[in-house]
C-alpha cells in the first residue's frame, strides 16, 4: 500500500506555492522534489485536457506515492537533469517549476538513513542510495581542512575548524560509523543552550556535500530558466541561506552569483520579473502545526 502524502511528508505552503505558478489548465508543469506528492497532487487538481505534470525524486522511497493520472509522469532521477529529461520527453517549453528543497519529513523520521541525531544509525544521507559516497565515508575520508570548509560553508558554524579537528582525532581510535559516533566526537563542542541547533547544521553541512546540494540547485535553476516559457512562473521554497540565496540571485540577475548585467541604458538585464518582492513566510498557525516549515521561504519569479 502506498504511503500517504500526510504520512511520507506535509506539505509546505502548499497553497501559496501553487497560487504562485498561476497554472494555466492545459500547461505543462513540473515539480521537481516529488516526495510524498503532495504539492504535484495539488498541481494535478487544477489541470484539465491534455496538461502534463512531471515530477522528479531521485529517491526510491517516493516511488511508493506515484500517482495514478495519464497526466502524470514520475522521473526517477536528480533535477539537475531536467533538461535532459525533458528533451527525451519531447518537452521544449513548460509552463511553471515548483522546488520544495526541504528535506522531507519522511527522511527525518526514517531512522535507517541517518539524516537526523534523533536515532542511532548508519552515517549514510545519501538520497539516491544506489550509490555515491555516505556521509561516513565523507566523515572518515577528508582531511581536516576539507572538513572544516564543509562544516564552515554548508553549515555556517563558526567552530568549524575544531569540529574537524575533534573528528580527525576520533577517527584515528576506530572509524566513525553512526550518529551516535558523530554525536560523541564533538558533541563537547557545542555549548548545552545552542546544542540541538548547531548539530542540526552539522548533519546539514555533511547532507549537503553527500548529495552534492549547491551544484545540482544550481544546474536545476539553470535549466528551469532555459525551459520556461515566457510567462511561465518559478514557485520555490529555500530552507536555509546557501539556497536562498542562489534563488534569489537568479530571480534578479539571472544567475545564481547574483552578477548585474545591464544594457546600454543602465537597465539590469534578466529573465524573470519578481512576483512577490519580500519573500512568503507560513502562518503562525502552519507554522505551530508543521515544525519544519518554520525557517521556510517561498520566492515567485514570472520569465519575461
Amino acid at each position: 500500500m502506498a504511503i500517504t502524502a500526510g504520512t511520507y511528508h506535509v506539505p509546505v505552503l502548499l497553497n501559496e506555492s501553487i497560487d504562485g505558478l498561476n497554472i494555466k489548465k492545459d500547461g505543462i508543469y513540473i515539480d521537481v522534489t516529488f516526495g510524498g506528492g503532495g504539492h504535484s497532487r495539488e498541481i494535478l487538481s487544477r489541470l484539465e485536457g491534455d496538461a502534463r505534470l512531471f515530477s522528479f525524486d531521485q529517491d526510491q522511497d517516493a516511488e511508493l506515492n506515484i500517482i495514478k493520472d495519464d497526466r502524470f509522469t514520475f522521473v526517477r532521477s536528480n533535477f539537475r537533469y531536467i533538461k535532459n529529461w525533458m528533451r527525451y520527453h519531447g518537452i521544449e517549453q513548460i509552463d511553471g517549476l515548483l522546488a520544495d528543497l526541504g528535506v522531507s519529513s519522511h527522511h527525518f523520521d526514517d531512522e535507517t538513513r541517518g539524516f537526523s541525531f534523533r536515532f542511532d544509525a548508519p552515517l549514510d544521507m545519501r538520497m539516491n542510495k544506489r550509490g555515491g559516497q555516505t556521509a561516513a565515508d565523507i566523515i572518515n575520508g577528508y582531511d581536516e581542512q576539507r572538513l572544516a570548509d564543509i562544516f564552515f560553508l554548508y553549515g555556517e558554524l563558526k567552530n568549524a575548524r575544531k569540529i574537524a579537528s575533534a573528528l580527525g582525532k576520533a577517527r584515528i581510535a576506530k572509524r566513525i560509523e553512526t550518529t551516535n559516533d558523530l554525536m560523541e566526537a564533538t558533541e563537547k563542542l557545542f555549548r548545552q543552550e545552542r546544542e540541538k541547533k548547531e548539530m542540526a547544521k552539522m548533519f546539514q553541512a555533511l547532507r549537503i556535500e553527500v548529495n552534492h546540494e549547491m551544484d545540482a540547485l544550481k544546474d536545476m535553476l539553470k535549466g528551469a530558466t532555459e525551459l520556461l516559457a515566457p510567462g511561465g512562473r518559478l514557485s520555490v521554497i529555500t530552507y536555509h541561506s546557501l539556497e536562498d540565496r542562489m534563488v534569489k540571485n537568479i530571480m534578479k540577475t539571472g544567475n545564481v552569483e547574483g552578477k548585474m548585467e545591464k544594457d546600454f541604458f543602465g537597465r539590469t538585464e534578466t529573465p524573470f520579473k519578481l512576483i512577490n518582492s519580500k519573500v512568503i513566510i507560513p502562518t503562525e498557525e502552519e507554522q505551530e502545526r508543521n515544525p519544519r516549515s518554520r525557517s521556510a521561504k517561498l520566492r515567485i519569479a514570472e520569465k519575461i
